[in-house]
């Protein structure tokens, strides 16, 4: 490997995607901190999307300071190791995963539930 890599915009397509992903996560865990403690009834819900927004805000940087790297690590030449950051985005698509599943969970809770 020789050559430098193909210039093109896979790394910042990359680094938009995560960011829409983050935003998306961001925009959920405010919604979730306005309706969920007044279906519930519990202002201690409140903390579940803070929680969301923090690990949001947390993953909008990662996701700048991946792009970041990556673009050092293709640039580089020679025998290239793995992708810098690639343990982030994993938790992040775990994190994702588990918070929408907590939501469905919930939803379907509160709509089967008598009031």
């Amino acid at each position: 490997m020789n050559e430098l890599f193909d210039p093109g915009l896979q790394p910042e397509r990359n680094e938009l995607a995560w960011r829409r992903t983050a935003l998306a996560l961001g925009v959920g865990s405010i919604v979730a901190m306005r309706l969920i403690p007044s279906a519930l009834g519990n202002a201690w819900w409140v903390l579940v999307g803070a929680a969301g927004l923090a690990v949001s805000a947390f993953f909008w940087l990662s996701a700048r300071r991946r792009y970041r790297a990556v673009n050092v690590a293709l640039r580089r030449e020679g025998e290239r190791a793995g992708m810098p950051g690639a343990s982030r985005m994993l938790a992040l698509a775990i994190f994702t995963s588990c918070a929408g599943t907590l939501s469905l969970t919930i939803a379907i809770a509160v709509a089967v539930s008598p009031t």
